[in-house]
């Protein structure tokens, strides 16, 4: 079992309400499991009537310094009046006099509390939408903009795609009759994707969402899109939390993109230029992806969910889809037409 596992196992539903309790709640015993592959997240009822969810993190994956930096991020989110669910304070246990904390000890395990908020996947065939989609992640940018992280990774560069690309050599993932296929599509992707940041060298980075696909935002018909789970905020060029929204042929997410960056603009300003790191970003997220499935293969989770994980089939059609990477990274370092307006 790798680091990455090890202590899942120990998460009863019995531990977990006494998390809570020992956070200063008073859950009354309704327990109910949510969706997520990286950490272990419930809705629990509380006596009072109302209700929280509760995130119990994967061990290994991040620093106490960097969940509190996300937790600070998604605060100051709150404060500015940006819609985020933001973790609550806890308490340590019965000491009254202990400093409160948004992230919670508790018998080996890390975890946070916040609010139950509902809604929808939004509409993203609705122009409309997509431009207060655009307008909130402008607000959330210019957040963003105030300071840097100091303890989250940076995705200003090829650094994750290349550190992904190397634990997955060193522990020999890959199905060996296409080991070397996949690790020169990967090399020429890296290097590809560097020229792309290396081409912007005076771009501006900012405090991210980090993973702003239509998943993480929920719409309610009176208030609008919220954003859930900063769990990979990130440092980052603004086009990060732009891209994930896009779907479609071409012209669809062109359209689509137009009607993002017409609200965003109506908020800040956006360096048109990041459209140049798309393909970039993207072929970085799938190396990423691999080596992210990789880590957590010891999760029972994980072989259930992706069975078509590691094999053979799967590296092969990555070999393909970083090559078709690599020519969509070439075509958009020429020269584009000019999106804006």
């Amino acid at each position: 079992m790798t680091d990455m596992t090890a202590g899942f196992g120990l998460l009863t539903p019995e531990l977990m309400l006494d998390a809570l309790e020992h956070a200063g709640l008073r859950p009354d015993g309704r327990l109910l499991q949510l969706n997520s592959y990286e950490n272990r997240v419930l809705m629990a009822h509380l006596e009072d009537g109302a209700a929280v969810v509760a995130k119990f993190y994967r061990p290994g994956r991040w620093s106490n310094a960097q969940i509190l930096e996300e937790h600070a991020f998604a605060r100051a989110l709150a404060e500015a009046e940006v819609p985020v669910v933001a973790p609550l304070a806890l308490k340590d246990g019965a000491d009254d006099r202990a400093a409160a904390s948004t992230l919670g000890h508790f018998q080996g395990q890390r975890f946070a509390v916040t609010p139950r908020q509902g809604g929808r996947a939004p509409e993203l065939e609705d122009p409309e939408v997509l431009r207060w989609i655009g307008r909130l992640l402008a607000r959330l940018h210019e957040v963003g903009q105030r300071e840097p992280f100091e303890h989250r990774l940076s995705w200003n560069s090829a650094a994750p795609a290349r550190e992904a690309r190397d634990w997955l050599r060193a522990h020999d993932t890959l199905a060996p009759e296409v080991s070397n296929d996949w690790h020169d599509a990967a090399a020429r992707c890296i290097d590809a994707i560097d020229a792309a940041f290396d081409a912007l060298p005076d771009r501006r980075a900012l405090r991210l969402h980090g993973d702003c696909h239509p998943g993480n935002i929920l719409w309610t018909p009176d208030r609008g899109p919220h954003f859930v789970d900063l769990d990979d905020a990130v440092q980052g060029p603004a086009v990060q939390d732009l891209w994930m929204m896009l779907s479609g042929e071409p012209e669809a997410a062109r359209r689509q993109l137009d009607a993002l960056l017409d609200g965003y603009e109506s908020v800040r300003e956006f360096d048109w230029r990041e459209l140049k790191l798309v393909e970039a970003l993207r072929t970085q997220r799938m190396i990423h992806h691999s080596a992210w499935l990789a880590r957590r293969w010891d999760d029972p989770a994980f072989p259930a969910a992706f069975p078509w994980f590691g094999t053979p089939n799967y590296w092969s059609d990555q070999v393909v889809k970083l090559r078709e990477q690599l020519e969509a990274m070439r075509a958009q370092a020429e020269p584009q037409p000019n999106w804006h307006g």
